[in-house]
């Protein structure tokens, strides 16, 4: 049979198929290198990460009210907000919290896939509109709009091993030496320095000179508001001029003020025999602005820098880049300092690629072993094999293109793919094989496998396509978790297509010869290997054999066969139903977070010392490594609270803890929980981080208690805490806990506002009074190291100690004389919550726990 009567007689599909890649086959390679090449440019732009990104687009809004409570920020300043922002584009929920600090936080969630740069500008404008509804120091402060990094991709920290730097040096070092540098490294969304102590020039008040002189608060925050002030003083000789002069001399003068002794210079009052300065009546110093957290490495003193992954970057490649400049940064280091970095979970996700690309390794081995194994020629062999570099690399390029990552699910897929990929590879083998048998020569014989069975391989291939294919249009994060899984291998299936079309039947052509006899010579060295494929067929033979015997036995008894499959189809929907079910497993992630939380009212200096015993008992438990530990900072609710403290414990590395059973994550988890259950003074919770970064602050599951009628505080604490009595007599839970409460003790001044009218005294003063002595009053900025930081004026430490301090405090009426607030305030004692959360606009508690060992998570909940 000759070459072109294939050609004539055949079908228009294996026509074209053969002119192109039987005629050309040069051609059927240089498509194959092309897949290879825009694979593997595709492969060194993917991000890496350990899952695909499913967490929602969050938009963070924060600022500060100072000296205000809870209740005062979130009823002036986060309800106006949240009331703009609410029903904003693709928005999905909106959560808040309000601490008794002044600082408030909400978060807007949006759908999956809303562009973070849109939606950062839509709330943005939102929140502009509420801003004149604002209390002015509020908008002098400022609001940020940000985009939330929910990957926190490793933590930076900055100690003293001899103790010879405080906390406000290691502080600043931290921001001017390494936040902005490592701010400036490409992946680097956002870095969040815990246990800040930012520069402030402080005026701390002395009271009672300030009455001895018949000054108040507001005379100084006036004298240092028109004082301390950038002047533009202009330039001397610019045009237009009578007279052309020769230069131009810029004029300076001191404007704003650099130095606590200019500060103390600053004129308060003009007196027939003096000048009132501010050192008179006040103690000026560069100090920390605020002391709401201190963080410890271990038992050092450390401020510690959490770096957030930006969204869509490489996780990899940005946590070795800072890993690398951090080593430079570290030689630059004032005496007394050094940084370490032993949060890392990028190590974890290094671990978990390395893994899946081990596992895909194998998975080739293993494949081309039994394509050499069935086939017996090397020549038969190569073709199915070369088949899977060019899928899998090709497969990287339609990742680019839908903008996926190299994560475990996507690597995943392409394990599956690999033994996809090779099927249509081996079909055209196989049917060339059969043909070169009857006779044919090599091409003609891959002419005809190319009528034969090229519909049949692009029906196979759309047929395994379109059982993965639907899984992208899944909603929600589960379509999300797992889209790029689905069209990883659809993608490498279409691209194995592309290869069997082409340079599959044109290898073919070229590499396979016709059979030789089989009387045939064996070369020597070829001879061990024929005996033992020999063996094998007829191993495989009798396998055969067996098989159509009792195939043939099964006929004879059908309606037992049906019985036995109608049981084991039903044993499987059995299973099915009684499986727990729950989204991804809990992970060994390398860290666990122990969550510290003391009676309310509790003052730093307790949490500090609790935040000391407990780790005194972390320390040297088998499989610890080391401890972050801020105190003052509420691990589970992310904001600042006197009485909280959280604890992130690091496991020693996977390769030192191997396989000992008794130092897993889960392991150390519950011994942690045994040994801190011996510390009284506080609740201690030792809880795993969530499986995915972004859904959550730790592992377990959480709900929201919501007071849609105004009951109140008090009442939504009794819904939560009858939740939780629920909740402890219900099987298949744990940890079930609320850190939300509304018994932190409080004061409540009374004001009698005829009283102050009778004596002329407006209630306006009264209250930048108080938030001047007792809260702190930002004034205006000074600039240090090149940066701007606040002027802060407050009463200083002894006049703000006792309630009666407070009624102490003056204030001038309209008549110029000084009048104490105990003329006409009194004082009570309340009590209320530290930290306001809200979410979806209404008063809300966080309710948080844990599936109990056997359950999973969609049981739990």
């Amino acid at each position: 049979m000759r070459f072109s009567h294939f050609f004539i007689d055949r079908p228009i599909f294996a026509s074209v198929v053969s002119v192109v890649v039987l005629i050309r086959p040069i051609f059927a390679s240089v498509v194959s290198v092309v897949v290879l090449i825009l694979g593997a440019v595709s492969y060194l732009r993917l991000p890496v990460a350990q899952y695909p990104e499913i967490a929602p687009p969050v938009i963070t809004v924060t600022g500060q009210y100072p000296g205000a409570s809870a209740e005062v920020v979130a009823e002036t300043v986060v309800t106006p907000i949240e009331q703009q922002i609410n029903g904003v584009e693709g928005m999905l929920y909106v959560s808040s919290n309000s601490s008794a600090d002044g600082r408030f936080s909400i978060s807007v969630t949006f759908d999956l896939g809303t562009n973070l740069d849109i939606a950062q500008v839509q709330v943005q404008n939102r929140v502009a509109i509420a801003q004149p509804r604002l209390p002015q120091e509020v908008q002098q402060i400022g609001i940020v709009t940000a985009k939330s990094s929910p990957d926190l991709m490793l933590v930076v920290s900055l100690y003293s091993p001899d103790g010879s730097r405080d906390p406000l040096f290691i502080s600043n070092v931290a921001n001017v030496q390494i936040k902005d540098v490592l701010s400036r490294i490409d992946g680097v969304g956002s870095i969040t320095v815990f246990g800040a102590r930012d520069y402030a020039m402080q005026v701390w008040l002395d009271p009672q000179r300030l009455q001895e002189l018949n000054l108040t608060a507001g005379d100084v925050v006036t004298a240092l508001q028109a004082q301390n002030v950038q002047v533009a003083s202009g330039v001397l000789n610019q045009p237009p001029v009578p007279q052309q002069r020769a230069f131009q001399i810029a004029v300076r003068t001191l404007g704003r003020l650099s130095d606590p002794v200019q500060f103390g210079n600053v004129v308060i009052k003009q007196t027939n025999t003096a000048l009132v300065r501010l050192k008179d009546v006040a103690r000026v110093e560069i100090t920390a602005q605020d002391y709401s957290s201190t963080s410890f490495l271990d038992r050092d003193v450390a401020i510690s820098l959490g770096v957030f992954q930006r969204p869509g970057s490489n996780a990899l490649s940005t946590g070795n880049a800072v890993v690398a400049k951090m080593a430079e940064l570290g030689k630059e280091l004032p005496s007394g300092l050094k940084y370490a970095i032993y949060y890392n979970p990028t190590e974890f996700i290094q671990q978990s690629v390395e893994a899946v690309l081990h596992t895909i390794g194998e998975a080739v081995v293993l494949v081309v072993l039994v394509v050499i194994l069935f086939l017996q020629t090397w020549r038969a062999a190569i073709i199915p094999i070369l088949a899977i570099p060019i899928s899998l690399v090709g497969t990287f390029f339609v990742m680019t293109l839908f903008g996926f990552s190299l994560n475990n699910l996507s690597l995943f897929g392409l394990v599956l793919a690999i033994g996809i990929v090779v099927d249509d590879a081996i079909v055209v083998v196989e049917n060339v094989e059969r043909n070169i048998e009857a006779g044919l020569s090599p091409r003609d014989a891959a002419y005809k496998t190319m009528d034969e069975v090229g519909g049949a391989l692009v029906a196979i291939s759309l047929v395994l396509s379109a059982v993965f294919i639907p899984t992208a249009f899944i909603t929600g994060i589960s379509g999300q978790f797992y889209r790029q899984f689905a069209l990883t291998i659809a993608g490498s299936t279409l691209i194995s297509l592309l290869v069997s079309l082409t340079l599959s039947p044109a290898m073919c052509a070229l590499l396979l010869r016709p059979h030789a006899h089989a009387d045939a010579p064996v070369a020597w060295y070829a001879r061990p290997l024929v005996g033992f494929f020999r063996i094998f067929n007829r191993m495989f033979e009798g396998l055969g054999n067996g098989y159509a015997w009792m195939t043939r036995r099964l006929v004879r008894i059908v309606a037992l066969v049906l019985i036995v499959y109608v049981g084991i189809v039903g044993f499987g929907g059995y299973l099915f139903v009684t499986t727990p079910q729950g989204f991804i497993p809990q992970q060994d992630r390398g860290y666990l977070i122990v969550a510290v939380q003391l009676p309310p009212g509790a003052s730093m200096q307790r949490t500090e010392a609790v935040m000391k015993a407990a780790a005194d008992q972390v320390i040297g438990t088998p499989g610890v490594g080391h401890i972050i530990n801020i105190a003052g900072f509420s691990g589970a609710t992310f904001t600042n609270a006197p009485n909280a403290g959280a604890m992130f414990v690091i496991l020693e590395p996977f390769s030192e803890r191997g396989g000992d059973p008794t130092r897993t994550a889960t392991a150390v988890q519950g011994t942690l929980f045994r040994k801190l259950a011996s510390i009284q003074e506080a609740l201690l919770i030792v809880v795993q981080p969530p499986p995915v970064q972004g859904i959550g602050n730790a592992g377990g599951f959480r709900m929201m208690v919501e007071d849609r009628i105004g009951a109140g505080y008090p009442a939504l604490q009794g819904a939560v805490y009858a939740m939780m009595g629920a909740a402890a007599k219900t099987p298949g839970l744990m940890q079930v806990y609320s850190l939300f409460e509304t018994s932190t003790p409080q004061m409540y001044l009374d004001i009698d506002r005829s009283k102050a009218q009778l004596l002329q005294v407006d209630v306006g003063n009264v209250f930048a009074a108080l938030q001047t002595y007792i809260g702190s009053s930002y004034v205006n900025d000074f600039n240090l190291f090149s940066r701007t930081f606040r002027v802060q004026v407050q009463a200083d430490a002894p006049f703000r100690l006792d309630p009666k301090d407070i009624l102490a405090i003056r204030v001038r009426n309209a008549a110029g004389d000084t009048v104490p607030l105990g003329s006409f305030t009194t004082i009570s004692d309340i009590s209320g919550p530290y930290r306001v959360p809200r979410y979806n606009l209404y008063p809300a508690a966080e309710l948080d726990g844990s599936p109990a060992p056997g359950y999973s998570q969609g049981q739990a909940m």
